[in-house]
């Protein structure tokens, strides 16, 4: 007898592609994309600017609400060198001719996007490391103020997400190697274009960053910038892109991805309209309160005779002025060394970090104003300031003092200072240390004439002790109106100046 079997039906395997094989490719991408020249020496000028700048930016006192803003242009280059890698990663099959290779693997096209786009969220990541270091860095500064925004902090790891996403959904739908550079000098233009003065807020923030030019320092709950929502809007066209590089790939047949790319292009609409709706109500009247009465919205603190009144804020910086005031203090003569001073922050918010206009020296005696920065120019600035109020009484009649009283007021405003005759060179508008000059101020300007910066001059140079023993033995013909330079040399054993004694 014979026994017979059927021959067992051939059974055909399908491969099925994991999402172990995804994280494969996709940890291969990354690093071939984050070892690519133009991404490397992107992240090396990148991190280097950001280290030398950082090292002394706002002279060591960095408001964090501008410390936020100020990482975010460096993110830029290396979104661009992303978006020129990533787009030539993609067509790295076409340019060696090995799609049909491809095709038989068990990792179809639209997987193979999805690694690619996992790579640029690695180098988005990465500079998210670097603006988390930077920004921590400037808090860390024992003069740092104020508050962060998350929403800044997110545009500049954003804007690499943005820029590489675009460059892999470039290479999906044209293949040409030239694209993304055209695509790079596009996006400059239109960038140059939308930032233009003489657009609105809504054309402004369709760009990836904006910036602010401006020297001001606001609180932070006055900015009115709408960092949140651009958050969102760029969150948006990243996952609009992507999921758009995801479906022209192959993956159209997926509900999911069709689903995702309504939403996402939903979420981006919502953020742009969100973030061009301009300043709220509740900003613009806070703006108004604080520039014409900044009392209400301050707090006070008494300290050696002297009143300092500052938004909340900035109550760490009291110590700072306050060694500022008793220095010059210390140098004073007569009763008033004595005289009981307001220090008061004082700002002009009402047109938001746009605008420059200058604030009106106080009129009430005693009082000195004192800005938002501080270190560098800004503290002989102010000493100039003190010394001017304890000799002419108040701001308004020191800016328009033009006597011998202002060798006086200098000396006494930089005398204390570690390096006295720079000091008198970085507080003049021309930055010299002869002739005539305008001192800068946070309200109206000093007048020095080249007589009195001679004498001036030659004060720094002799020792602190000698020279205060002479003006608080002659404080009240020192601090006479009308005094002349000649006067005053007189009366402080100086030859008589050479230069010339007539104001600007």
């Amino acid at each position: 007898m014979t026994l017979t079997t059927g021959t067992p039906a051939a059974v055909t395997a399908v491969p099925r592609a994991s999402g172990a094989a995804v994280i494969a490719l996709a940890r291969f991408e990354t690093r071939r994309l984050l070892l690519r020249a133009p991404v490397l020496a992107a992240f090396a000028v990148y991190i280097g600017w950001t280290v030398w700048r950082t090292r002394t930016s706002w002279d060591g006192f960095p408001a964090l609400q501008d410390a936020d803003r100020a990482t975010q242009g460096g993110p830029l280059l290396v979104g661009l060198a992303v978006l020129f890698c990533a787009n030539h990663a993609v067509l790295r099959s076409r340019r060696h001719d090995t799609d049909r290779h491809l095709d038989v693997l068990v990792v179809q096209p639209w997987r193979r996007t999805v690694a690619h786009l996992l790579s640029v969220a690695a180098a988005a990541l990465l500079t998210g490391v670097c603006v988390a270091g930077q920004f921590t860095w400037e808090a860390l500064k024992p003069g740092a103020v104020g508050h962060g925004s998350p929403g800044e902090l997110l545009a500049g790891p954003l804007s690499v997400l943005v820029l590489g996403t675009i460059g892999v959904l470039l290479a999906r739908l044209l293949t040409s190697p030239f694209a993304a550079p055209l695509l790079i000098v596009l996006l400059f233009f239109l960038h140059t274009v939308a930032t233009a003065p003489d657009n609105g807020r809504t054309v402004r923030w369709l760009v990836l960053t904006v910036g602010e030019n401006t020297a001001t320092t606001l609180p932070s709950d006055l900015l009115g910038r709408p960092a949140g929502w651009h958050a969102l809007y760029l969150t948006g066209l990243a996952l609009t892109a992507a999921l758009l590089a995801v479906l022209v790939s192959g993956g159209a047949r997926l509900r999911t991805v069709r689903a995702g790319v309504v939403g996402a292009v939903a979420l981006t609409l919502v953020g742009a309209v969100a973030q061009g709706q301009g300043v709220s109500r509740e900003t613009t009247e806070a703006r108004v309160r604080a520039s014409a009465a900044p009392e209400k919205e301050q707090k006070c603190a008494e300290r050696d005779g002297t009143t300092y009144c500052v938004f909340p804020e900035w109550t760490a910086r009291t110590d700072d002025w306050a060694e500022a005031v008793a220095g010059v203090r210390s140098l004073a003569g007569g009763t008033e060394r004595d005289r009981p001073l307001l220090v008061r922050q004082r700002i002009e918010a009402r047109y938001g970090l746009d605008g420059d206009a200058a604030i009106a020296p106080a009129t009430r005696p005693g009082q000195v104003t004192v800005g938002t920065a501080w270190g560098g120019n800004r503290v002989p600035e102010f000493t100039a300031a003190v010394a001017g109020v304890l000799v002419a009484g108040t701001e308004a009649k020191a800016g328009a003092m033009c006597d011998g009283r202002m060798v006086t007021v200098m000396w006494m405003a930089l005398a204390g200072r570690p390096d006295p005759v720079a000091d008198l060179r970085r507080v003049r508008l021309d930055d010299s240390d002869r002739g005539s000059a305008i001192v800068l101020s946070q309200t109206e300007p000093l007048q020095m004439t080249a007589a009195q910066t001679e004498l001036v001059r030659e004060l720094l140079r002799r020792p602190e002790r000698e020279v205060a023993a002479k003006v608080k033995a002659e404080w009240a013909g020192l601090t006479a109106p009308k005094v002349t330079s000649d006067q005053v040399a007189a009366l402080l054993g100086l030859d008589e100046p050479e230069e010339k004694d007539e104001c600007l």
